[in-house]
């Protein structure tokens, strides 16, 4: 099998151009708050920037503003909060299972961060079980974590229930961390609230729902079926019109209420439908999660 990482890279780079891989990268650098950093180089000026670390003298010789750009001093710890539990094995609107969405959002964070020297864990899981593998630095690390993803979201797995992975982080993990969470938008809990709040004050969490596909939106001559417990809705049903306008109200309602509960929370967040969408969608993650933190 192809290693998990280098597919991650390879359609980073196709994506992202020169220009927003170093936005991207300058933006995962300023999540944390409170770092020792020492001077690298030079980027230019991106609005949001600090005007403090603006460098007059090369401003001047290069003729448009240029900031300095700084590196970390000390690791920092990312830890990814993966869920992988059955409902990840299901389709995405872009035709994709949604654990490939989630090992791309995963292993693109993931790489970032091991590209400033910092650690890498991972706390998965699904309704009955749930491990962790210790922050590690290193790209062959990495790739050991998106395996684990990769191998344990399949259609055999048991339900997904993610409430049980953020116990799990909250019960073990006590030092601060930057939390990459990942699930769908079944996974946060109608009393998960206090949990969110308690582990929002204690690390940094960044929340990313990969969206479920649209069963109305099929192919009408071929029939669906939940993954959750294998119920069918046949072609000829899915196509009704009524049906599919009481889908998409009743999702649109499902989305908005968990967007309004992080919001309230205070959870910078994203939701992706294909791995297409993940250079663009966290890019605007990490900007929201910099200018909360300012």
């Amino acid at each position: 099998m192809a290693a998990l990482l280098t597919r991650v890279k390879s359609k980073l780079f196709i994506v992202a151009h020169r220009r927003t891989w170093g936005l991207l990268d300058g933006e995962y650098a300023s999540v944390f708050r409170g770092r020792s950093l020492d001077y690298d180089d030079l980027r230019e000026y991106i609005p949001g920037d600090e005007i403090r670390d603006i460098d007059w003298k090369a401003t001047a010789r290069h003729g448009a503003p240029l900031v300095k750009r700084y590196v970390a001093t000390r690791k920092q710890t990312v830890l990814l909060l993966v869920d992988t539990g059955r409902s990840m094995a299901a389709m995405a609107p872009s035709g994709e299972p949604k654990k490939d969405i989630a090992i791309q959002i995963a292993g693109m964070l993931g790489y970032l961060a091991v590209r400033h020297g910092d650690l890498v864990g991972l706390i998965s899981g699904d309704g009955e079980s749930t491990r962790m593998l210790e922050p590690a630095a290193g790209e062959a690390n990495l790739e050991r974590l998106l395996r684990v993803i990769d191998r344990a979201s399949t259609l055999e797995a048991p339900p997904s229930r993610f409430s049980a992975q953020l116990h799990y982080l909250a019960e073990h993990v006590r030092r601060r961390m930057l939390i990459v969470a990942v699930t769908d938008d079944g996974g946060l809990g109608s009393d998960d609230d206090p949990l969110l709040r308690r582990l929002h004050a204690q690390h940094e969490v960044l929340w990313v729902v990969v969206a479920d596909a649209d069963p109305t939106r099929f192919d009408p001559r071929a029939d669906a079926s939940e993954v959750t417990d294998g119920s069918a809705l046949p072609g000829a049903v899915r196509g009704g019109e009524r049906l599919q306008a009481a889908y998409q109200q009743a999702l649109a309602g499902r989305r908005e209420a968990t967007d309004q509960r992080l919001r309230r929370l205070g959870i910078a967040r994203a939701r992706v439908g294909g791995t297409s969408e993940v250079v663009g969608s966290m890019f605007a993650l990490l900007e929201r999660q910099r200018r909360r933190a300012r």
